[in-house]
């Protein structure tokens, strides 16, 4: 069964119930009032019976004659001829019983309801009587028809308690066949009511049900777009105020994450990719470069064997160049292990560093091994970040190394230290030929030279400046290379001054 049905299912059963119930309540009441009306009838007009019964010499009733039928009057209006009674004396049916049950006088006997005249079925001994509030012994109690067939009878019994009849019992009896049709009237207009509330229901309902779940159509709609492979859908109809439209919003927030999740994943697969395509160039590039260190051994090795090592300066010569090209070698695995090192995230030390006399330090060392690149010093104020001292000293020594291997001699560096908005700043500018737009993008690059033959003319195996930008980024900072109009090059190196993830960062 579908949820519109079942929904639908619900609020008939609803309605039905309420219905049935209002139905249920106005019947019971309407009957109690009119059953009360007729017990206040009967009351009214036993005491002028009883009233009658107990003068002195009683044993009539004011004008009727002892076993009278007086007028048939009734609710029917029926009845045979005798004295008419006063208005208001409308009880159609009286008698007086001894004790023993036997009818002592009876008055108005019978009734007639459409041309035929009907008795109360009373019993032969009347019982269940209970004081009244004037210490009265009463019984109400309803009672069937003679002949079988006939309206129903409402019952008043009562014990006199003085004249001559003391100790009788008073029966008046009022027949309820308006009472009944009143009652089947009401019956019939309930039902009639029921039956068209209930059709007025289910179709509002059907209408507001069908309304209501709109919103959830859409829903279906954007899931089978979104199986489709459309992930930019979105359910309208987010409203906080609604179930279906809070529905609608949690959907949509689903939704959201589902397509950052792919995102995520499609830029995780991107960024493997292009890390396994790292992975080969920086193999293919370290053999590259192991290659021609071990070839130059093997020929030493090889001219060692032809007979170098019985001339003395051949034998120099081999043993400097195995030198020299070892040297070269250890080198390159010593950088190649410190970049597998720092992509594996291990943790460097954590001290507090001072920029100013790391900068100086580098610039004599610079000015010592190279003294035809001059290098100055400019700064201020000290400047202190958290990090590995030793790390961050390569990293100027790589900068400076790297202005020795690509600018001609005589080439002015400038080194600045400062501090900018919170950070700490190193400049490392020189006076040479500058990057070009393409060479600036990619000299943090493993292996990259700009010499495209790879000649070793101009600078090392091409792992400074990608150690450089390893280290930085180990330092959680940042490098960028860019070249300065009117000539010349700039790396701008910046460090957090206080470590990441500290208190004083967060603030």
């Amino acid at each position: 069964m579908s949820l519109r049905t079942r929904l639908l299912v619900a609020v008939g059963a609803v309605a039905l119930t309420a219905l049935l119930v209002a139905d249920v309540v106005t019947y019971v009441a309407l009957r109690s009032f009119l059953f009360t009306r007729v017990d206040q009838t009967l009351e009214q007009n036993h005491s002028i019976f009883e009233n009658a019964s107990l003068r002195p010499g009683g044993g009539s009733f004011p004008g009727f004659p002892p076993g009278g039928t007086g007028p048939g009057g009734g609710n029917d209006g029926g009845g045979g001829g005798g004295t008419q009674a006063p208005p208001s004396f409308l009880v159609t049916v009286a008698e007086v019983r001894s004790p023993s049950g036997q009818v002592v006088q009876s008055y108005y006997p019978s009734v007639s309801v459409g041309g035929k005249a009907y008795s109360p079925a009373l019993p032969a001994h009347v019982t269940g009587f209970s004081t009244a509030a004037n210490n009265e012994q009463v019984s109400y109690f309803d009672a069937g028809s003679v002949p079988a067939g006939g309206p129903g009878f409402r019952v008043r019994a009562s014990i006199l308690q003085g004249g001559p009849d003391q100790g009788d019992v008073l029966i008046v009896a009022q027949p309820l066949n308006e009472t009944t049709a009143t009652l089947d009237q009401l019956l019939l207009v309930e039902g009639a009511v029921s039956a068209a509330a209930l059709l007025l229901a289910l179709l509002l309902g059907w209408f507001t049900v069908r309304a209501g779940l709109r919103p959830l159509t859409d829903v279906e709609r954007t899931a089978e777009s979104i199986a489709d492979g459309l992930l930019d859908e979105r359910v309208p109809g987010e409203n906080t105020r609604t179930e279906v439209g809070r529905l609608a919003r949690t959907v949509n927030i689903m939704l959201t994450r589902i397509q950052e999740a792919f995102a995520q994943r499609d830029a995780t697969e991107a960024d493997l990719r292009a890390s396994e395509e790292r992975m080969r160039r920086f193999v293919a590039d370290a053999s590259h470069e192991l290659r021609t260190p071990l070839a130059a051994v093997s020929a030493y090795a090889e001219l060692f064997d032809r007979g170098a090592s019985e001339r003395a300066d051949d034998l120099e010569r081999v043993m400097r160049g195995i030198r020299q090209e070892t040297g070269r070698m250890g080198e390159l695995v010593q950088d190649l292990l410190l970049l597998a090192r720092l992509d594996e995230g291990r943790p460097l030390g954590r001290e507090q560093v001072e920029l100013v006399a790391l900068a100086a330090d580098a610039v004599a060392t610079a000015s010592t091994v190279g003294p035809d690149w001059p290098v100055r010093l400019q700064a201020q104020l000290p400047v202190e970040v958290p990090g590995d001292g030793a790390r961050l000293r390569q990293v100027l020594d790589n900068l400076l190394a790297n202005v020795r291997a690509h600018t001609p001699p005589g080439t002015a560096t400038t080194v600045t230290v400062s501090e900018v908005d919170g950070s700490a700043v190193i400049e490392v500018a020189d006076e040479g030929p500058g990057l070009s737009p393409d060479q600036a993008a990619r000299v943090f690059e493993r292996f990259y030279r700009a010499d495209p033959s790879r000649s070793r003319s101009h600078g090392g195996a091409g792992l400074g400046l990608s150690i450089v930008a390893s280290i930085v980024g180990a330092h959680h900072g940042s490098v960028v290379a860019a070249s300065v109009s009117g000539g010349g090059a700039v790396f701008t190196v910046r460090l957090p001054v206080t470590a990441v993830g500290s208190p004083e960062a967060s603030s």
